[in-house]
């Protein structure tokens, strides 16, 4: 294994800037002559348009353009805004409905773009909003998760969107035959909304032979290869760039319609546009997530031992495929289904179902919390019924470690893992031995406390390709070209540690480049915790290859050798030559060896990493008011090599808030006509720090086999885990009141609900 650059501390290097208010958001670097836009959004769910007249409004002082659905058409751009679907069981792939930039005939959800606005200023903009007048046709609302309904696209009959199955269903049902034990449990996952701290943003520019797009996504290749086919422009023709993200979790991953109709309106126009969100918008028009019910069994034989495992979900695309609408609840959610148990069959059956909401799509661990969540869900219920601790139910039906590579009924190959080990370092950490004191004092109190454990485990998603570029500037630094995108996590501090690791240069010499087209060929972005794993693993076989092409330039050069380069330094035994990096780079410069000052490395990985870990938390309940409060949380991760042990805590830490939020506090809720109810921050509630005790982490790696470095990604663990960690904290704090069942979000109301209630669900 690779070892540089693995114990990594200190302040991030991006802090400053970003603590000093030197930042460059999207806001902040819009060309000062562009155009502001605003959208009209669809006011209703459901609705036939029986006019749009804009003529008054476009007359309006400073309004440049209006367009709608037939200016986009007249401009060439007819195109689907993009929506991957899957095969389907029934035959063929999941239904494809058109998505179009601007509605033209029938608007499907509240916060659909009808028009957009173009003013010289933003106060112009908004003015003539408000003087368009739309007249429309009510249709019937479909909002349930369930076939059926009132149709919303005649491709998808019953509004079913994909029929789709992974598994033995045979095996699995003869499984179920044998069992000696059956425990069944339904899960609700509300939908949430990420709530970035930027709002979505963009501008287009067109300068009369090209479109330069920024916006502040996790990735420009998708939009560069999308806004080129959509608006008919050659590929060169596209140059795509992303400023500092405050914030992504995979909300901003997707093209979404709002940018094709801005960049199709910049070129036709000749001039530079610029969209910016305001907090209502953002919660109306981002893509939702999570929003599926699933019915989970669990088969065991005499001994406790897990014989099957079958899931039945239905989930919620909202009134169009998004970009990975159709994947999240399907293929990402089976990578994990059947977790870190040795689970012989399996069957998991999903459908999508489309309902006029906004589309739902990824979010922090797209899939992987979900599953897990179910699953962990159904391992304390099945703890309970069997009459076993949870944490003993669990250790018997690990996979072990003589297993490994393990394969998944999923088709997964698990490469590594001890699960026992960090399930018992995680209840030495929470000290679960003096759970019962706790408890009692809790209880001497008038309060109710719980405790909840969930053991998760991931499949690091995404590009499995990457490239590292470094290229020796004339200035005497050296600039690395990576193909993520940083969203807040840190990624300029690793990957310039890292590589000041590699190859002895100092930190402050070293620029990461990212998020620019014209600048790096491909890269595959940032989503799936992949980042610093494919990243580092790019940089490391960079790396080799540029120091033995070195070598060899100094060897020819001096006639000395062979040079070996060991703490930064080249060497040739013997004699007294010796070069830093950068002195080798300046005397290659010298010598015409232009080639020796860019070198570019593209790899693939052997396979997917696997991060694990137990979260066990600790809850108090009042009776009296159902007000639920987080008293203690414990995380054991096995993330493999740490390359920042310190920004991997941080990562853990964001990840268990957001977890939070959805398991206690968020929820999207629409009225029966479709109507957003939670469209605000006065309506839609974000935990606060106060909300939180100190979260311990710790650290019991197994280092993967699939990368050079042994890295295991760790962005989304921590809300991977909290969900189910905290749902059965929850009822494990209810249970002794008769409360046999608890949904997210666990809010006071519901709690004090359920405990006037018991045996009710």
């Amino acid at each position: 294994m690779r070892a540089f650059g693995t114990s990594q501390g200190g302040t991030r290097r991006e802090d400053f800037r970003f603590l000093t208010g030197q930042g460059r958001y999207l806001a902040d670097i819009l060309p000062d002559d562009a155009l502001h836009a605003v959208f009209l959004r669809a006011p209703v769910a459901h609705a036939r348009i029986t006019a749009l007249e804009v003529d008054e409004a476009r007359a309006m002082p400073g309004i440049r353009a209006i367009w709608t659905a037939a200016e986009l058409e007249g401009a060439g751009v007819t195109g689907s805004v993009l929506g991957i679907t899957l095969p389907d069981q029934r035959g063929g792939k999941g239904a494809s409905p058109h998505r179009p930039a601007l509605s033209r005939e029938i608007m499907r959800h509240v916060g659909e773009p009808v028009a957009l606005i173009l003013g010289e200023t933003r106060a112009q903009a908004l003015d003539a909003l408000d003087a368009i007048v739309l007249e429309y046709e009510d249709l019937p609302v479909s909002l349930g998760l369930a076939p059926g309904g009132p149709a919303i696209h005649p491709q998808a009959p019953d509004n079913i969107a994909l029929d789709w199955a992974l598994g033995d269903r045979a095996a699995t049902e003869a499984a179920f035959a044998r069992a000696a034990h059956i425990t069944r449990v339904t899960v609700r996952q509300n939908r949430v909304t990420a709530a970035a701290l930027e709002p979505r943003a963009a501008f287009a520019q067109w300068d009369g032979a090209r479109l330069h797009f920024a916006f502040n996504g996790q990735g420009v290749w998708t939009m560069k290869r999308e806004l080129a086919q959509l608006l008919g422009l050659d590929p060169d023709q596209v140059h795509v760039s992303t400023p500092d993200v405050g914030g992504g979790f995979g909300m901003k991953v997707m093209v979404y319609p709002e940018h094709v109709a801005l960049a199709a309106a910049a070129r036709a126009l000749g001039c530079a546009a610029a969209w910016v969100a305001e907090r209502g918008e953002s919660i109306a028009s981002d893509n939702g997530a999570r929003d599926l019910t699933s019915m989970a069994e669990m088969a065991f034989d005499a001994d406790n031992r897990i014989l099957g495992y079958r899931v039945n979900s239905r989930f919620n695309l909202g009134a169009y495929n998004s970009q990975f609408g159709q994947n999240i609840q399907t293929a990402l959610f089976s990578k994990v289904f059947t977790g870190v148990y040795d689970i012989p069959a399996a069957h998991l059956q999903v459908q999508g179902i489309y309902t006029n909401t906004t589309p739902v799509d990824a979010y922090r661990g797209a899939g992987r919390p979900e599953a897990i969540t179910l699953l962990e869900r159904v391992m304390d219920m099945a703890a309970r019924e069997l009459g076993l601790s949870p944490f003993a139910l669990r250790a018997r039906n690990f996979i072990p470690v003589a297993a490994f590579p393990y394969a998944t009924p999923a088709g997964e190959s698990y490469d590594v893992g001890d699960f026992a080990r960090v399930q018992a370092r995680a209840e030495e950490l929470a000290d679960v031995a003096g759970y019962g004191a706790r408890k009692a004092a809790s209880a001497a109190r008038g309060l109710l406390r719980g405790l909840g454990v969930a053991y998760y485990i991931e499949a690091i998603l995404g590009d499995a390709n990457e490239t590292a570029t470094l290229e020796f500037t004339d200035t005497g630094r050296a600039r690395l070209y990576v193909g993520t995108q940083s969203n807040g996590q840190g990624h300029e501090t690793v990957y310039a540690r890292h590589l000041a690791a590699l190859t002895g240069l100092e930190e402050g010499q070293i620029d990461i480049i990212q998020g620019d087209s014209d600048l790096i060929a491909q890269g595959g972005g940032t989503g799936g915790s992949r980042s610093v794993t494919v990243q580092s693993t790019a940089t490391i076989a960079m790396v080799d290859q540029m120091l033995a092409d070195f070598a060899a330039f100094l060897e020819a050069e001096t006639g000395a050798g062979p040079f070996a380069f060991e703490d930064g330094i080249f060497a040739a035994p013997g004699t007294n030559r010796r070069f830093a990096l950068i002195e080798a780079a300046d005397l290659a410069r010298q010598r015409g060896q232009e080639g020796l000052l860019r070198h570019s490395r593209k790899i693939r990985l052997d396979g997917r990493s696997y991060p694990n870990g137990a979260h066990i938390c600790e809850v108090e309940i009042d009776p009296e008011t159902g007000a639920l409060h987080l008293d203690r949380y414990f995380a054991v991760d096995d993330f493999g090599t740490l390359m920042n042990p310190a920004l991997a805590q941080g990562q853990v830490h964001g990840g268990v808030a957001q977890g939070y939020g959805q398991a206690v506090l968020e929820e999207v809720i629409f009225d029966a006509d479709g109507q957003l109810l939670s469209g605000s921050f006065m309506d839609y509630a974000m935990p606060r720090a106060s909300d939180f005790p100190t979260i311990r982490f710790a650290s019991e790696p197994v280092p993967s086999r699939n990368n050079p470095l042994g890295m295991k990604g760790c962005g989304e663990a921590g809300t991977v885990g909290a969900l189910a960690a905290l749902s059965n904290a929850a009822l494990d704090a209810l249970w002794a009141r008769g409360v046999r069942h608890v949904d997210m979000p666990l809010t006071p109301q519901r709690i004090w609900g359920w405990l006037q209630a018991p045996q009710g669900k």
